[in-house]
């Protein structure tokens, strides 16, 4: 079957403009995608690398004025030794992480408990109890730590790592139970109602079918949790004097930061060290992160 000069000229037109429109979609990805995500990757990461690249730098070289920033540095592992040797790093990173483990337990468990109760039950007062929760929340930390340290201060708890187990929850139980309450109303109550017909008691329903249900939203609470817990400064500083109880934050303030004296490398080793449990957390966790926020809180 032959074809006619125009039908050949009409169908050279429209791959020409196939492939014009295939070249425009590359272009429109590369300039409204590609570029804007490495400039977005450049500025998020740029202070690690800064970071890693001090870490390993002699300390001469750091307080060097007339070094350019982009000559290459001497490579040294200095800073790391002095910091593991020299201070009591490895205490820090233990009581962060028992601390933190601790509290976001304490927080996740109470906060889904009380979402659940808030999303299911029907009780006088539900309503003002979560608005109350919300407030509580609300309330920022630079305000509370006084009357806490008071409190734990009489109960003789300064000093202690027990101090701050207890702290650290009273930001972090309001947050979980708002969050977790925006999950569990997303979760059909008449699964857990089948199940109670069929034999099942309210705290078996709960833990049997919802619970399994809002696995990432509580993964996401743990993980906000556990993020608060280690980077909070403001009831370490207050609760916390010895060095060997101190948490990394305080710990790397107190001893690497003195006055007007900064040691730079020991500082940015610590500081890198001291990010790198987040930074896991987050790389295997992320994908949990963020479900959790996209089907709970956020469709509250």
């Amino acid at each position: 079957m032959s074809i006619s000069i125009p039908q050949a000229r009409e169908a050279a037109e429209e791959q020409k403009w196939a492939i014009s429109m295939r070249q425009r979609r590359a272009l429109h990805k590369v300039f409204f995608l590609y570029i804007p995500l490495a400039f977005f990757m450049f500025f998020a990461l740029f202070p690690f690398a800064w970071m890693a690249i001090s870490s390993f730098t002699a300390e001469e070289e750091l307080f060097d004025a007339d070094r350019l920033p982009w000559m290459i540095p001497t490579f040294t592992l200095e800073n790391y030794v002095d910091l593991l040797s020299e201070t009591e790093f490895f205490s820090w990173i233990f009581n962060s992480l028992a601390v933190g483990l601790i509290a976001t337990a304490i927080a996740v468990t109470v906060g889904a408990l009380a979402g659940y109760a808030l999303a299911r039950l029907r009780f006088k007062g539900a309503s003002m109890i979560g608005m109350g929760i919300i407030v509580t929340y609300l309330v920022p930390v630079s305000v509370l730590f006084l009357p806490l340290a008071y409190v734990f201060n009489s109960w003789g708890l300064n000093n202690t790592r027990l101090a701050l187990i207890l702290a650290y929850p009273t930001h972090l139980i309001p947050f979980c139970t708002w969050f977790m309450l925006g999950y569990f109303k997303n979760i059909p109550a008449d699964l857990e109602e089948s199940a109670i017909i069929d034999g099942c008691t309210r705290i078996q329903a709960f833990y049997k079918i919802a619970l399994p249900l809002a696995l990432p939203g509580v993964l996401a609470a743990g993980i906000f949790a556990f993020t608060f817990s280690w980077n909070e400064f403001i009831y370490a500083l207050t609760f916390i004097s010895d060095d060997t109880l101190k948490t990394v934050p305080v710990g790397v303030h107190g001893q690497l930061a003195l006055g007007d004296v900064y040691y730079w490398g020991k500082l940015m080793a610590a500081s890198l060290l001291g990010s790198l449990p987040i930074a896991i957390i987050y790389a295997f966790l992320s994908e949990y992160f963020v479900k959790g926020l996209t089907e709970g809180a956020l469709k509250q």
